[in-house]
């Protein structure tokens, strides 16, 4: 399915669905009101899914990889070699992302969409490789259009096989050294904000790498001109393959009525990104944390989503979002499985 015919999929929520949903939880036993944002997240997942009385058993988190040419800056505290080290330990089993999915039972897709070098197979691995890292964006653009377009859809085409194997609920997250940075400059390019307000430590540069991080946010910004009123042209001047990866995935899951539950400042520019390319996709995001990052406040803003959780994260990975999966779980169980007040036998004063 090409990713034109994803977006015109993406319809509304379902307002029957999320009425129904709303009315059970008013007669359930407790206070009206008394859960919170649980009770306002089963109403989102009513909506989304159509089915008032939702439920979450298949969880999956596909975790992206991608080499970026901006490390060629210094804007990162660690070496490029170690995307494909933490790939393979993604595929091990033993990285913390492995850990919070077991958790809380999620199965982690690990996609290659662009490592820099070539991945031993693995059976645990999907090769949806579009080159060996982006170019450098401080110097020209990270990508062809043409690659961009091919970033979202392999990102659509994962959501399209998991959902064959069974995908409830999906959450996204990400791996590849230096990526803050062109987060960072999608973040810029649709918010109109400076590098300065957006740009943080990433994986914890001292206050030169800092710097250099903010200068080369600046040129790839001068060098690129994207124009926010293209997403796609936007990721492919200033974004990861990573980045469109997720991207794509978001939009092919709001496509088939599955809610995505979105991680930390990488995950969240490339909602921006699917955003800017499908306005109506908005509504399937749930923000799983503010991270520790400086703009992903201002990223959160601008999708006007509001963070389950602030843990001062930035690890990526997927692991807020994991995290995040858990409540949408939870909120879901209590919608389902809470007696009403007739069923308990209980008075209802309200």
């Amino acid at each position: 399915m090409t990713l034109e015919n994803l977006i015109t999929q993406i319809g509304p929520l379902d307002q029957e669905a999320m009425a129904a949903a709303r009315a059970r939880q008013d007669v359930l036993t407790k206070p009206r009101g008394s859960l919170g944002r649980l009770e306002d997240l089963s109403i989102q997942i009513a909506g989304i899914t159509g089915n008032p009385r939702p439920h979450i058993r298949h969880k999956v988190i596909t975790t992206m990889a991608g080499d970026h040419g901006v490390v060629a800056e210094g804007v990162s505290a660690f070496p490029q070699e170690v995307t494909p080290e933490m790939v393979y330990n993604f595929l091990r089993g033993g990285a913390a992302i492995n850990v919070l999915s077991r958790h809380v039972g999620a199965r982690v897709v690990v996609v290659d969409l662009g490592v820099a070098v070539e991945l031993e197979p693995h059976p645990g691995l999907v090769d949806k490789k579009v080159a060996r890292g982006t170019a450098n964006i401080a110097a020209g653009p990270a990508m062809t259009r043409e690659q961009a377009m091919r970033a979202l859809e392999a990102g659509a085409e994962v959501v399209e096989n998991e959902l064959a194997r069974g995908l409830d609920i999906l959450g996204t997250g990400d791996m590849g050294i230096g990526n803050t940075t062109p987060s960072a400059a999608i973040a810029c390019a649709l918010s109109g904000l400076p590098a300065s307000n957006v740009v943080g430590r990433g994986t914890g540069v001292d206050d030169a790498g800092l710097a250099r991080k903010v200068a080369a946010v600046g040129k790839a910004l001068a060098v690129n001109r994207p124009d926010p009123d293209d997403a796609l042209g936007v990721l492919s001047k200033v974004g990861g393959f990573e980045i469109g990866g997720l991207a794509g995935a978001m939009l092919a899951a709001a496509a088939h009525r599955r809610p995505v539950v979105v991680d930390g400042f990488i995950s969240t520019a490339a909602a921006m990104i699917a955003v800017g390319l499908a306005p109506q996709v908005r509504a399937y995001l749930i923000a799983a944390h503010r991270s520790q990052e400086q703009g992903h406040r201002i990223m959160l803003d601008w999708l006007k989503l509001q963070p389950l959780l602030d843990l001062d994260l930035r690890l990526g990975e997927g692991t807020g979002a994991a995290i995040g999966i858990s409540l949408v779980e939870a909120a879901c169980r209590i919608l389902d499985e809470m007696a009403t007040f007739e069923e308990a036998g209980v008075a209802d004063k309200e």
